[in-house]
């Protein structure tokens, strides 16, 4: 799928990609492949005759954006927060009721927090983290990726699923589940044991892991269904599937995840992601400012739950480094902003545009 994020930062060198070889205990967990495979894609769109516009309604009219006749700013903003950077992400909301419950009981049961681990900077040192909005770290991100899908779950509404993304239906094993397996929340550390081992094994980067959470909640919000016991594992497996092929220059195909996950076939992999983009209505495009909205409320959801980064002093060597990745993304940025000049102008940029007077001598 030659799909494109527009509008999504791209950081510098990849991270993940050729690190080096699997942790052993990923081993255990590849499988040989079937044959073939195929990409969903999105039915193109009908074709609409042009209305006629008026531009006689006099100075200062403002034709109104497409996106913004389909559906009304409040809803938007309520009900969809992978599309719009000022809507709230769910995942923070879910876990805030978890995070004020621990600070209660720690208030009334007079527990200290412990020795301080967290550096904070001083007048002579400055400490920073190997993490930004254009390269995030990959370990911490999966690990607060894994942290937000807890949250998800164990601060679900209800149990609305639907039957392609439900384990019980489509195993992803053929060995035997107990019942009572679907009757628990998963621990964190089985979730994060899980994405880990998809991301090791296909080579997939830091932003990746964001945009996946990015589907996620859109998929939530869009099919009005839970992520829950049952469907959890098929649903992450869905968005990671999609992020990997929008984000990534070389999209993992199907059949390789075939090798990752015992006994999945191709076909389950194809009908899941058909339902999947049906799902999202097609809708795979992440700005930028949503993307940064996300890195953001994840970094505040790993303050709050003592996920640390690792913090190291400023020296210049890290200095210079920061100021050339820098330096590269104001360059491509400009690329971009140029390459967008070229273009031809949106029909909402032609009462904006203002030609200078000719002076004949």
């Amino acid at each position: 799928m030659e799909t494109r994020v527009r509008g999504a930062p791209r950081g510098g060198p990849k991270l993940g990609r050729g690190t080096g070889p699997a942790d052993p205990d990923y081993e255990s967990d590849v499988y040989q492949a079937a044959a073939g495979d195929a990409v969903a894609v999105a039915p193109a769109p009908a074709t609409v005759e042009p209305a006629e516009l008026d531009f006689g309604a006099g100075e200062g009219h403002h034709l109104q954006h497409i996106s913004d006749r389909e559906m009304p700013e409040d809803l938007a903003l309520e009900s969809n927060p992978s599309d719009h950077p000022r809507a709230s992400t769910i995942f923070l909301s879910k876990s805030q009721t978890d995070v004020r419950e621990k600070r209660k009981s720690n208030h009334l049961n007079h527990v200290s927090p412990g020795q301080l681990t967290k550096k904070y900077s001083s007048c002579s040192t400055i400490f920073l983290d190997d993490s930004t909005v254009s390269q995030p770290n990959l370990r911490t991100t999966i690990k607060c990726v894994t942290l937000a899908i807890y949250y998800h779950i164990k601060n679900r509404d209800a149990n609305r699923s639907l039957d392609i993304f439900d384990e019980r239906s489509h195993p992803l094993t053929r060995e035997k589940v107990p019942e009572e397996y679907f009757k628990h929340d998963p621990e964190h550390k089985f979730i994060y044991r899980f994405v880990r081992t998809l991301f090791s094994a296909a080579q997939l980067t830091a932003e990746c892991a964001i945009v996946t959470l990015v589907y996620l909640e859109r998929l939530l919000t869009y099919a009005e269904i839970d992520i829950c016991p049952t469907n959890w594992k098929r649903i992450v497996l869905g968005a990671i599937l999609l992020a990997s092929k929008v984000w990534d220059d070389q999209a993992v195909w199907n059949v390789d995840y075939c090798q990752i996950l015992k006994d999945i076939t191709v076909e389950d992999m194809n009908e899941m992601e058909r339902h999947f983009l049906e799902l999202l209505q097609f809708n795979i495009n992440v700005p930028s400012s949503v993307y940064a909205k996300y890195y953001f409320d994840l970094r505040s959801l790993a303050d709050d739950n003592n996920v640390n980064f690792l913090f190291a002093p400023l020296s210049k060597e890290r200095a210079q480094n920061l100021e050339a990745i820098s330096r590269l993304c104001e360059d491509k940025y400009k690329d971009w902003s140029r390459a967008a000049m070229r273009r031809s102008f949106s029909a909402d940029n032609f009462i904006g545009i203002q030609r200078s007077n000719a002076i004949l001598s």
